[in-house]
């Protein structure tokens, strides 16, 4: 079975099988506005590994940020190409 043949369910993300599912960009959002959260914390802290935790979670904060913009991108895509999602019908791959 090749990937594009996958018959898994998702655990986070709407497919047909979880209709209920997150959007990429939302659930994107919501671990983003909680790492931004905990990163806040450690800002006073000058000790060498709160430093490298905190510029790490720099970076990935601003990595979440480019991942959100290519999910919302997608989802625009699908949304002008395709029209909104039906539930119980994938807009695009393999059915």
């Amino acid at each position: 079975m090749s990937g594009a043949e996958s018959n898994e369910k998702t655990t986070f993300l709407v497919t047909e099988e979880n209709p209920d599912g997150w959007k990429m960009e939302d659930i994107l959002m919501v671990i983003q506005n909680d790492m931004f959260r905990r990163t806040h914390k450690i800002v006073g802290d000058n000790r060498a590994e709160a430093r490298t935790v905190l510029n790490n979670n720099i970076e990935i904060l601003g990595l979440l940020s480019q991942c959100i913009e290519r999910a919302t991108e997608s989802t625009q895509i699908l949304e002008r190409s395709f029209g909104p999602h039906t539930e119980g019908q994938p807009r695009i791959g393999v059915v």
